[in-house]
């Protein structure tokens, strides 16, 4: 009887490895063709990763990334998966039975994770697809990579079948991995198939019934450093759960308001387009911007204001919060007594700086409660509003966050230096520190600046706008040269200071409660 050859260890390697992306890739073609990127067993798992990730580690990945911790997420993905195909190559050198059954366990996991994100039966077509494609490619190199049979045992009349050498191997490697990322690629492909970009420009401008007031001149100070005023929608920061972007044609999106109400009822984007547009200068930021920290921007949003749509409804008395429902699955509670106490601020928009909502900031609609942190206040992609009690635990509340009050908290007062930067050396002479504050809800009273351990000198503030806005500070001196610091501090409309402590010190990040702290930078005179 002839002992089954051994798998070199490079050919075994790479069988593992080609059959996963064959695997991904078949995937993410059948999730593109039904228009169901969640059903992408790739992207899938990755959201479910993110759903059970502490909180710690969301932070970490926040303060070390940025808005790129998604495609940190996506290549850290890609490294494990391409480390798991490997391994189930090298353990299955001897006999292909190993790793078809560990295939077949990755390509569960997968189904599994697609199950979870997504809804309706026709989504387990991807990872079906995607489990036959990852067995079949595994048996087919597998067979391929047996070496050809040099000597045969006593009675053997020839080799075993399957040797057939390296280069039918590499051939047979190379068809099926340009086939993964030719699959890989059309699923991309086809998911975008939706042409958001046209039904966008169908929009046309959004030209609002009630204005908001134009910006003063003197409400920023670009030229010293501070951001413009109004944040161009492409630089809005953005923070959210997806790991692929959800495509929303206008012409298909309805909102209903159900729940505890008198009346459900069901709007087309079109209804609210018809309806009186407000438009409102908010500022935005997010729970999980750091001291000093990118993640604030301010927009002209326009759209329709909350509480006349949830009127036409009728609101019933023990009702206590705003559930937004998103396309995506995602769930956002806002209690409904901070929701009434911004009245006709807070809006179902759709639209930002006269124009249609970009994809990535919630196309074609979303909510905007000003004053609160975007956890409690900007369900993107909505398509469902239910009022409810706080037995419903919208997505963040299940993960532990507090989303009833008294533990909601509104935004903290912050600060921070924009210009110089850390460790900057500006010229000699005469220098400016500008930056921006913000307390949303309670406006700013004044901004102090400190350089090293002197006094605090009170900085010139920047015309306000409304107490919904951040607004800007400078203070020009004449420093000598050598390394200086610099540290400011805000006061609210009621004159309240800002916190000096790091909330960091006490908690392992802000979320939820935003984080405190006086900014502090180092830079040198020249």
């Amino acid at each position: 009887m002839t002992t089954p050859p051994r798998l070199p260890a490079v050919r075994a390697a790479a069988t593992g490895f080609i059959a996963v992306i064959a695997a991904l890739g078949m995937g993410h073609l059948v999730a593109g063709l039904l228009l169901l990127p969640s059903a992408s067993p790739f992207f899938a798992v990755g959201n479910a990763f993110i759903d059970r990730t502490p909180t710690s580690v969301k932070n970490f990945a926040v303060e070390n990334f940025g808005t790129n911790d998604k495609p940190a997420l996506l290549i850290g993905m890609a490294v494990v998966l391409a480390l798991v195909g490997m391994g189930i190559g090298l353990t299955s050198r001897r006999s292909a039975v190993p790793g078809m059954i560990a295939v077949v366990i990755v390509g569960i996991v997968g189904a599994l994770a697609v199950h979870e994100q997504s809804t309706g039966s026709s989504s387990l077509l991807a990872p079906a697809a995607s489990l036959v494609a990852g067995v079949g490619t595994f048996l087919g190199l597998h067979r391929l990579a047996q070496p050809r049979v040099t000597t045969v045992e006593p009675g053997a009349d020839q080799p075993p079948v399957g040797s057939l050498g390296r280069r039918r191997f590499v051939l047979g490697s190379v068809v099926a991995a340009l086939g993964a990322l030719v699959a890989g690629a059309g699923g991309f492909a086809l998911a975008r198939r939706v042409d958001v970009t046209a039904s966008r420009r169908g929009i046309g401008e959004l030209i609002p019934t009630t204005p908001a007031p134009p910006i003063p001149p003197g409400a920023a100070f670009p030229e010293l450093g501070t951001p413009p005023f109004i944040t161009p929608a492409a630089d809005f920061y953005r923070i959210d759960i997806n790991l692929e972007v959800p495509q929303l044609r206008a012409e298909d999106a309805t909102l209903r308001i159900t729940g505890m109400v008198d009346t459900p009822i069901e709007l087309t984007f079109d209804d609210i387009r018809s309806m009186p547009l407000v438009e409102k200068t908010i500022t935005m930021t997010c729970v999980s911007n750091e001291v000093g920290g990118p993640y604030v921007s301010t927009a002209n949003f326009i759209g329709v204001p909350l509480l006349d749509l949830l009127d036409r409804a009728g609101v019933q008395g023990d009702a206590q919060q705003l559930v937004g429902h998103s396309a995506d699955g995602f769930t956002l509670g806002t209690p409904l007594d901070l929701l009434r106490a911004t009245g006709r601020d807070a809006m179902l928009a759709i639209g930002m700086n006269r124009e249609a909502l970009l994809p990535e900031h919630g196309f074609p609609m979303r909510t905007v409660v000003p004053g609160l942190y975007g956890y409690v206040s900007a369900t993107k992609w909505v398509n469902e509003l239910e009022l409810a009690t706080y037995d419903v635990k919208p997505y963040w509340v299940e993960r532990g966050w507090d989303g009833q009050p008294p533990g909601v908290v509104p935004i903290k007062i912050s600060s921070r230096i924009d210009s110089p930067s850390s460790f900057q050396q500006v010229p000699g002479g005469e220098i400016t520190v500008a930056g921006t504050a913000w307390a949303q809800g309670r406006g700013i009273s004044r901004v102090e600046v400190r350089f090293d351990k002197e006094d605090w000198r009170p900085a010139e503030l920047a015309t306000e706008v409304n107490p919904y806005t951040w607004r800007m500070f400078r203070l020009t001196t004449t420093l000598a040269p050598g390394q200086h610091t610099v540290t400011c501090r805000a006061y609210d409309g009621a004159n309240v200071m800002q916190v000096q402590d790091r909330l960091r010190l006490i908690n392992p990040g802000p979320v939820p409660d935003g984080s405190t702290g006086w900014q502090s930078i180092v830079f040198t005179v020249a």
